[in-house]
């Protein structure tokens, strides 16, 4: 099979297209045709050398896969050659997604929404698997309840809005003035331009001093030491961000607030979940560009810039 290997760790032109050999499911896997993968900011991380020491060379990189099973192992009853599937393989565990074929257990596969392309059912599987995680399983967030979703136009930010939505609560969202409407369209009741407005007193205008009963961080930064000051009594902050800077916390005593840090874990039955909900269209991928697989490096380069509305997409197959 052909793959973008990354031969070296440094900027987007460390990738090379190579020949590997072709993989071979094990009794409880399933091989998948790939036909689309998107970028993470996990995968440009890797690329750099944030995670050298987990990542062997040369080393096939990518964390979703939308694409369609295309041999079954001696023990699979779950799956059929034919089934369209999505999923994210597992992190630090073996090759990812750029490439023709993926080999993964049966227990973090999901049959792929019938309602979206391949190239949008790549887009959401790692970021919807994280939401879920972070805002329903750790977060516990319930009807009624207030969130603010940090960077509520990027690619995690997008999905959390409407996930958070479809919860019943209610959402603000941060994100600058010129995605304000895309934001509101997603589901949040309210965006905080971050370029004019500082969040802190814009929530507690927005919340008569109350404050939130959820913070959910996808930018890093300061945001764990800020968001004691936005949270209501018991509340609770989750991140998804490494964040190495130190942070004092010392205002979430006087909140109780207790905080995840989220790296999230595989499995099929959370992105079940997410699959119910996209064909309710309740959550909606958000596409931002598409590249074909070869030129990943553009893509890396794009994706680093910033400033995106939505993920990007690799293509694999047409």
């Amino acid at each position: 099979m052909k793959a973008m290997a990354l031969t070296r760790f440094g900027g987007p032109d460390s990738f090379e297209l190579r020949e590997f050999p072709d993989p071979r499911p094990g009794p409880r896997q399933v091989r998948v045709a790939v036909h689309a993968t998107s970028i993470n900011p996990l995968d440009y991380q890797i690329r750099r050398g944030d995670y050298a020491d987990q990542v062997a060379l040369p080393a096939i990189i990518g964390h979703d896969v939308s694409g369609v099973v295309d041999q079954i192992g001696s023990d699979v009853t779950e799956f059929r050659i034919g089934d369209e599937v999505y999923y994210t393989p597992r992190i630090f565990d073996g090759p990812g997604s750029y490439a023709e074929y993926h080999l993964a257990d049966v227990d973090i596969v999901a049959r792929k929404p019938v309602n979206i392309s391949h190239a949008e059912a790549a887009s959401v599987s790692l970021v919807g698997v994280t939401v879920w995680e972070g805002l329903v399983e750790r977060a516990r967030l319930q009807v009624t309840e207030t969130v603010l979703i940090h960077g509520g136009a990027g690619g995690v930010g997008a999905i959390a809005v409407q996930v958070a939505k479809a919860i019943g609560a209610r959402v603000l969202a941060t994100a600058r003035g010129s995605d304000t409407a895309l934001v509101e369209g997603l589901g949040a009741s309210t965006v905080i331009d971050f370029e004019h407005e500082d969040d802190v007193d814009a929530v507690n205008r927005l919340t008569d001093g109350t404050g939130v009963d959820v913070v959910l961080d996808t930018l890093g930064r300061d945001t764990l030491s800020r968001s004691p000051r936005i949270l209501r009594e018991n509340g609770r902050v989750v991140t998804l961000v490494d964040t190495a800077m130190p942070q004092n916390l010392i205002d979430a005593w006087g909140r109780n607030a207790t905080y995840h840090f989220v790296f999230s874990r595989q499995s099929s039955s959370k992105l079940d979940a997410l699959t119910r909900l996209i064909e309710r269209g309740l959550v909606v991928p958000q596409v931002g560009l598409e590249f074909p697989l070869e030129d990943v490096a553009r893509a890396h380069a794009r994706a680093e810039e910033g400033r995106m509305k939505g993920k990007i997409v690799l293509r694999v197959r047409t």
